[in-house]
């Protein structure tokens, strides 16, 4: 498949779980929608989206125990996807963990990374206290986190493991996210939290129909929006 030449084209690698590939493209067409406004007028107008699932990739909730394993495929992945699009993105907050690895391969692709953007947001709006939810690999802000460079721009508050916000996770995956039990235990979990800012730092969290009063930041549609910029680049 050729790169368009008129628009940078983008690429999607989805896999942990599928259903975050399709929220994000979904979110890029909104977001390329949006940005043409009156201009936009049907398919020709949208970008050109390759996106590549793999399901060796939903290891990743256990990252530290399938590294080799979930590395391996996701280079393979990113080398395949590299070759037919200008930029891409990763439809998993934990995989964004790879950016320096995906980076030192020097692909002929770009990686948008989910804390490049964020980082970007804290700084260009000031914002200093956020809380962060995911995982609990991306929580713990440690050594396997891609937001642990997050606390050089803000104070980044997260919730305490006992409140079983990874399996909930896990849940939305089997379950999604609109089952009673999942919304009543999130809303709980968010209303508990000190900070107003909430970044939802796992693409199935954003599937969950919760009401409250916290400002909640999708940050899979935060990428989208820089994607759907980055493919109307000429």
């Amino acid at each position: 498949m050729m790169k368009n030449s008129k628009r940078a084209s983008l690429g999607i690698i989805t896999g942990s779980g599928p259903e975050a590939g399709l929220d994000m493209w979904n979110k890029v067409l909104k977001a390329n929608k949006n940005l043409m406004g009156e201009a936009f007028k049907g398919d020709l107008d949208a970008p050109m989206v390759n996106i590549i699932s793999e399901p060796l990739l939903g290891l990743s909730m256990e990252l530290e125990k399938n590294d080799d394993k979930v590395w391996k495929t996701l280079s393979q992945v990113a080398n395949e996807v590299a070759q037919q699009v200008d930029y891409y993105a990763i439809a998993c907050n934990t995989l964004n963990y790879y950016q320096p690895q995906l980076e030192a391969l020097a692909l002929n692709s770009k990686l948008v990374s989910f804390c490049d953007v964020i980082k970007q947001k804290l700084e260009q709006e000031g914002i200093k206290k956020v809380a962060l939810l995911g995982a609990d690999s991306v929580t713990d802000l440690g050594a396997w986190s891609p937001y642990r460079q997050l606390k050089e721009v803000a104070e980044v508050e997260v919730p305490d493991p006992e409140l079983g916000l990874h399996q909930l996770i896990y849940d939305v995956k089997t379950y999604g996210g609109d089952m009673p039990f999942i919304v009543n235990s999130f809303t709980k979990l968010v209303d508990s939290l000190d900070a107003d800012l909430v970044l939802l730092a796992c693409t199935e969290l954003p599937l969950i129909p919760i009401k409250t009063h916290k400002q909640l930041i999708d940050v899979t549609d935060l990428v989208a929006q820089e994607l759907a910029k980055l493919s109307q680049a000429q």
